[in-house]
């Protein structure tokens, strides 16, 4: 993608302030999962792929949960379209797309479950989905036969 033409000193001190990692609907449903006991790592890599990260990863029940911005991911309720330097940003909006699929698809070919969920959706909603896939994994772990309990 080629450089985009010059900002203004204003759009680019806001765009500089713009974070990738612990926003504050990521951080939301984080604390929720945490005060209810759900333990998780944080930015954890994607598996066979360089610079890619889980936002919240459970990694014995294999669960990405990915919170995507409305901005920066295209939600079809929320997203914008810049008129400044126009081009440029479609061009790179629909690449953060395509690499988001790119995510979802490795993630699955290495047998995790995705759940991605847009920064407007209810944080209480989004904890008590992850919550309910992450015990339904811990019951499906429970009644899978062990090593050990098969001798």
């Amino acid at each position: 993608m080629r450089a985009a033409p010059p900002s203004s000193p204003k759009v680019s001190a806001r765009m500089s302030r713009q974070t990738n990692r612990d926003t504050g609907a990521e951080l939301a449903v984080r604390q929720l999962l945490h005060a209810s006991g759900y333990r998780y790592r944080t930015h954890y890599p994607v598996p066979g792929m360089r610079r890619r990260k889980i936002d919240i990863a459970f990694t014995r029940a294999k669960l990405a949960v990915l919170v995507d911005g409305c901005f920066w991911h295209g939600c079809p309720e929320h997203a914008t379209s810049p008129k400044a330097n126009a081009e440029w940003w479609r061009q790179k909006l629909d690449r953060n797309i395509e690499r988001d699929r790119e995510t979802t698809a490795q993630l699955l070919a290495e047998g995790w479950t995705v759940m991605r969920f847009w920064e407007h959706e209810s944080p209480d909603a989004v904890m008590h989905q992850v919550a309910a896939t992450v015990d339904r994994e811990k019951a499906d772990r429970r009644k899978r036969p062990t090593e050990r309990g098969n001798r």
